[in-house]
C-alpha cells in the first residue's frame, strides 16, 4: 500500500494521449476507471502521477491468486490480548476519501468482485459483513483497476458484467521518441546511448514466432539504461535487464543476443 504523496513529489509521467484528462474527469464524476495494457507500459506510474497531481492518498494493492475480499476490506486481529477490527486498504480508501488502485485485478479471487460491484455503480457503497457496516463512498473516493488482456485465459477473464462497470483506457508501449525521452529522464543516461536500446525494443516487439509472452517493457529499458549509466557495459546490462527477464529458453535467448549484435554491431 502506498501512502499519501504530496503535490511537490509528483512522479514524472509523459502522456501519450488524453489519458490524464480522462482520469480527472472520471475522478470529478465519481466514476471507476480500468487501465488495460501490457506489463511495464506505465499503468502504475500513471496512477501514481495522477494521485499526486490531485493531492489524494493512494492505496495500491498488487492482486494475486490468494488475494481475498477480506484482504481488501479488513479483518479482526488479536492486538494486546484483544480482538480488534483492522481496515483493509479498500476500506481505508473509502473512509478517507482516497484512490484505491487494484493492480492486475483479474489475478484476485472471485469473491473480490462481489465487494467491488456495489462500489462501481450508482450505489457507491462498501459492505463490511463482519462489522455490519455499510459505507457510502465520499466524493473524494475513486476506484482504479488494471489488467493485462494478453494474460487472460478461460479461468481468469474479466466478466463483461464487471468490465462494463468501468470507464476504460488502453495503454500501449510509448512511441519511440516518447520512450526515448522517458528512458533518458528516468535513468540519466545520455540520449545517444539510449537510442539503440529503444531501437532494440522495437525490434523485439516486432518479432513473431518466438516464444515470448510479450515484448520488452519500458521498465526493462530503464533498468538497462540505469545499469549503463552506473558504468556497466552495454552487453552485460542488456543481458541482465532484458534478455534474462524476457525468457528462460536458451534458443530464445540466443535469438535475442543475435538481435542485440545486429543493433549494436
Amino acid at each position: 500500500m502506498k501512502d499519501y504523496i504530496t503535490t511537490s513529489e509528483v512522479p514524472h509521467y509523459a502522456p501519450s494521449g488524453r489519458e490524464c484528462e480522462l482520469f480527472e474527469t472520471a475522478y470529478d464524476n465519481g466514476l471507476p476507471l480500468l487501465l488495460k495494457g501490457p506489463t511495464g507500459c506505465g499503468k502504475t506510474r500513471f496512477v501514481e502521477h495522477m494521485a499526486a497531481k490531485l493531492g489524494k492518498p493512494l492505496f495500491t494493492v498488487a492482486c494475486h491468486d490468494d488475494l481475498s475480499a477480506a484482504d481488501l476490506v479488513g479483518r479482526y486481529l488479536l492486538k494486546g490480548g484483544e480482538t480488534v477490527w483492522v481496515d483493509g486498504p479498500l476500506t481505508r480508501a473509502v473512509r478517507e476519501g482516497g484512490i484505491c488502485y487494484l493492480d492486475e485485478v483479474i489475478e484476485a479471487r472471485k469473491d473480490v468482485t462481489v465487494v467491488l460491484h456495489p462500489l462501481t455503480d450508482n450505489r457507491r457503497t462498501l459492505m463490511i459483513d463482519r462489522t455490519g457496516e455499510e459505507l457510502l463512498a465520499p466524493k473524494d473516493f475513486m476506484l482504479v483497476a488494471s489488467y493485462n488482456p494478453g494474460y487472460q485465459n478461460v479461468l481468469k477473464r474479466m466478466k463483461p458484467s464487471t468490465r462494463q462497470r468501468f470507464l476504460s483506457v488502453t495503454f500501449e508501449f510509448p512511441k519511440p521518441e516518447l520512450e526515448l525521452a522517458v528512458v533518458v529522464g528516468e535513468s540519466g543516461l545520455e540520449e545517444g546511448r539510449v537510442a539503440p536500446l529503444v531501437r532494440l525494443a522495437g525490434h523485439i516487439r516486432a518479432l513473431s514466432g518466438m516464444d515470448l509472452e510479450e515484448g520488452v517493457s519500458t521498465r526493462l529499458l530503464i533498468y538497462a539504461a540505469t545499469l549503463m549509466a552506473g558504468g556497466m557495459g552495454v552487453i552485460q546490462a542488456i543481458e541482465a535487464a532484458i534478455i534474462e527477464p524476457l525468457s528462460d529458453d536458451e534458443d530464445v535467448q540466443t535469438a535475442l543476443r543475435d538481435l542485440v549484435s545486429t543493433v549494436y554491431g
